[in-house]
């Protein structure tokens, strides 16, 4: 059996819920964090840095072999608000690096620990302290960008478009563009265990909505979406990119026909990025609005 015919079954039931099985060292995205392949223009430069006082406000560092000053990303990876680790999505990390990014992938703290809105606001403290971090790496914190998938995609379109969140860590400019894949921005009611668990004893729910903050002066965003995804539909991006175009800001939403909840971070590895140009796409916009404004701060 090849090592995409090992990997393809297992990544069937990361489309679950994203998240470990009861041992993340054996878990799907345990074995492709292991044994897959990486990409060789990037690698590792800082492990377990601090960003807060919880074992879980921890974050690494990947970026490009070349020499910087690179734009700087910071990616939140998905598990239903209530479970997930950096431990497992280094490839991931790895992969945006070798696109000439300095990336940090950050933990944060999950249900039941917590309940919103402190993973929002460890989104942001995380963002916050990656600007500081990546400097020292190559980075230019300046051009700074967030993305996720599923519960990360959501992170980062809370701290894009809810302005309190940045504002509160003292950066309420510093997130400059965004991309979701597969992210769940419209959900009310609370309806499955995910959302009751995480968003149920929320005040007002709408204040727990992406949606709820769309605005004209928003970072650029970018959404993309697979057409088969049963997990989070479709529609949550078709209408938060309706929305923000409504209002006068700015977004850009592509489908993907036939892919899942998991082909959308799954592509970013070597052994699938051939499915579909999700890595090239999601990395082209995030590098265009990075140097445009770049461009802008000269």
């Amino acid at each position: 059996m090849t090592r995409r015919g090992l990997f393809a079954p297992a990544l069937g039931l990361v489309a679950a819920a994203c998240s470990p099985l009861s041992s993340p060292a054996l878990s799907p995205l345990g074995l492709l964090n292991s044994l897959g392949p990486r990409d060789a223009g990037a690698r590792r430069v800082a492990r377990d840095l601090p960003y807060g006082d919880d074992p879980r406000q921890r974050m690494d560092l990947y970026a490009p072999k070349a020499p910087g000053p690179h734009p700087v990303l910071v990616f939140f990876y998905g598990g239903g608000w209530d479970s997930g680790s950096r431990d497992l999505y280094g490839w991931a990390a790895q992969a945006l690096a070798a696109q000439g990014f300095v990336v940090a992938l950050p933990d944060y703290r999950l249900v039941p620990q917590v309940v919103f809105p402190a993973f929002v606001q460890d989104a942001a403290a995380a963002t916050a302290a990656a600007a500081e971090a990546a400097a020292d790496h190559g980075g230019d914190p300046r051009r700074l960008g967030v993305l996720g998938h599923s519960a990360g995609a959501y992170l980062a379109m809370m701290i894009t478009l809810d302005r309190r969140y940045m504002a509160a860590v003292e950066r309420p400019d510093l997130i400059r563009a965004a991309a979701g894949l597969a992210g769940p921005y419209d959900f009310l009611p609370f309806d499955v265990a995910a959302s009751r668990n995480a968003f149920g004893r929320a005040p007002d729910p709408t204040l727990t909505q992406p949606i709820t903050f769309v605005r004209p002066d928003a970072p650029p965003i970018w959404l993309g979406h697979g057409t088969a995804d049963v997990v989070v539909h479709d529609e949550d991006t078709r209408l938060l990119h309706a929305r923000q175009r409504a209002v006068g800001g700015r977004s850009e939403a592509k489908l993907y026909p036939g892919l899942d909840h998991a082909d959308l971070v799954a592509s970013f590895s070597p052994l699938f990025r051939a499915k579909a140009p999700v890595l090239k796409d999601v990395t082209g916009f995030l590098r265009r609005a990075l140097d445009r404004d770049d461009e802008t701060l000269a």
